[in-house]
């Protein structure tokens, strides 16, 4: 019933999102009512320039204003359900939202995907949390959020629903499958009884796949995966170049803004999501230098619209910009052998979901987008012979999706949104003894026997003058010892140097008893001040690990 109920307000988030911005497309661009900003072949010179410039300016200032309100950064579906448990803000959501539609109105090239899916697992995470979902179903709901919102965008259900499940909730599961698959029929339903979304992604006439149309689809994958790479870096180099400015947030956008617009005055195509654009039956009709200069400038402003710090995605940019290059391979490949023939329409669905899986990393999410919103099913193994080798190089060689990449540069380790924040929130603190037992490091080993009897415990730190930790010490070891009750401790204490700290997470410990090779640690405030605060052995450490990981794959299959 959540599920249900999420689905239908991703839909009405979708066709209220990309309503606004048709409409700030026809105040600032003057269209007329239901003409497409990036269907335009030519724009008023003024007007494709000003807007994006005078955009990005209020974008910054907004920015800049927002971010001394929340000074936090907002987090996206991926990162919320791989490190939070599916927790995120619903303000932070609906701000993130409002910017990418600002974004896409004044004409930068971003994709509108990426507010959808923030603002429709916003709301889902905020519905889980006051229905007090446990972590695995909160996950679950966000996903259903995703889902609905790419279903109800793309007009394309399975799509939607494996978005959810390869790239929020990082996995297929059992448990899943209902809510997933439900809330991404609804979310379709309502977005297309309200807004109905076509890709304009047509196959003139069914297609039967031959060994060369597989080799040339196998060739168009491996092309896809090294342009999908060079975009991302070339994400990164832009974001780096915007940054050496030190320019204020409202110049750096106006810049991109700038950018934008003169790209425009050439192709007003490369302008917003690309929607308009993606018109693949219309793309036989233009030249090759055409698709070509095309090609070019929307790579150019979509790097430059994110990197100057526009909010948006990926997803409708490369969906066009695949669409471009698999349409120039197939004419090039007809020039080179024209005995054969390569259908320029059937190649350009091949690349844009060739390279819409290298750089957004759904490679299923992809294969059902060209199977729905073509309906042929022998133009789809090629397709499926495209994705698998882009996504495949991708992860390979590059081993990151545009969103992972992106928290790569911030440090981040996340390569997918499978859940690892319970390992992060495991902490040593939360695992140690305090009750520690402490002797001076300069007692002798006849006062250690006497104050610590066998069994009274199994370990004692040993501390100097000021409380700082010496080292650590066995019991057992001490009584079994051949030493002299007039020996000093300080000769029998092991791992002087070997110390865990209360913030260290699960992964950290484990890592930390494999170095030392010991059984037990002693835990200190920090490695400078060396005061004792408690005590953690290897084996609980583990047991609880393994616990973990049990409930872990409980929830993914649904058990309870």
């Amino acid at each position: 019933m959540l599920a249900a109920l999420v689905g239908m307000i991703a839909g009405l988030v979708v066709a209220g999102m990309s309503t606004s911005v048709d409409l700030l497309h026809e105040l600032f661009f003057n269209l007329q009512r239901g003409e497409r900003l990036s269907a335009r072949l030519t724009l008023n010179p003024v007007l494709a320039l000003s807007v994006p410039i005078l955009g990005g300016i209020i974008f910054g200032i907004g920015s800049e204003l927002i971010k001394r309100w929340r000074p936090e950064r907002e987090i996206d579906p991926i990162e919320a359900n791989a490190l939070h448990g599916g927790r995120m803000s619903l303000v932070g959501s609906i701000i993130v939202a409002a910017q990418t539609v600002w974004s896409s109105g004044v004409g930068a090239s971003v994709g509108l995907e990426a507010g959808y899916t923030q603002l429709a697992s916003g709301i889902a995470s905020r519905i889980g949390n006051a229905f007090r979902l446990r972590r695995g179903d909160l996950r679950i709901l966000v996903g259903c959020g995703a889902a609905a919102g790419i279903a109800g965008a793309f007009g394309a259900p399975l799509a939607g629903a494996f978005y959810g499940f390869e790239l929020i909730i990082g996995s297929y599961s059992p448990s899943g499958l209902a809510p997933v698959g439900i809330a991404a029929l609804i979310g379709f339903l309502v977005a297309h009884a309200l807004a109905p979304a076509e890709l304009g992604v047509v196959a003139p006439e069914k297609m039967n796949i031959a060994v060369h149309d597989l080799v040339a689809a196998a060739t168009l994958g491996l092309l896809a995966a090294v342009l999908g790479i060079l975009l991302m870096r070339g994400l990164a180099l832009s974001e780096t170049m915007f940054s050496r400015l030190r320019l204020r947030p409202a110049l750096r956008t106006m810049a991109g803004g700038l950018v934008v617009g003169l790209l425009a005055l050439l192709s007003p195509q490369v302008m917003s999501s690309g929607h308009g654009a993606l018109r693949v039956a219309g793309m036989l009709d233009l030249s090759f230098r055409t698709v070509a200069l095309l090609f070019v400038l929307k790579i150019v402003a979509s790097i430059a619209s994110l990197g100057s710090g526009f909010r948006g995605g990926m997803f409708f940019s490369s969906l066009l910009i695949g669409a471009l290059g698999g349409h120039l391979l197939a004419v090039a490949l007809t020039m080179l052998w024209p005995a054969v023939y390569f259908d320029p329409n059937a190649y350009a669905v091949i690349g844009m979901s060739s390279l819409t899986a290298a750089v957004v990393g759904g490679p299923l999410t992809m294969i059902f987008i060209a199977l729905e919103t073509t309906g042929d099913l022998w133009l789809t193994t090629a397709v499926l012979v495209a994705v698998i080798i882009a996504s495949q190089v991708t992860r390979e060689v590059f081993g990151y999706s545009f969103a992972t990449w992106r928290f790569h540069l911030r440090g981040e380790t996340i390569r997918s949104a499978a859940d690892v924040g319970w390992m992060r929130a495991l902490t040593v603190e939360k695992m140690m003894r305090q009750d520690v037992q402490t002797v001076d490091a300069t007692a002798t080993i006849g006062a250690l026997r006497e104050i610590f009897p066998l069994s009274s415990t199994a370990y004692v730190i040993a501390v100097d003058e000021a409380r700082r930790y010496v080292g650590l010490i066995s019991v057992a070891d001490a009584h079994a010892a051949e030493a002299t009750p007039d020996d000093p401790i300080k000769d029998f204490l092991h791992y002087r140097e070997d110390m865990l700290l209360p913030s260290m997470a699960v992964k950290e410990a484990v890592l930390a008893f494999d170095r030392a090779e010991a059984e037990a640690l002693a835990v200190v405030d920090s490695f400078t001040d060396r005061r004792v605060v408690g005590l953690l052995t290897e084996a609980y450490v583990l047991r609880r690990y393994s616990a973990a990981l049990e409930g872990r794959r409980r929830d993914l299959v649904g058990e309870d």
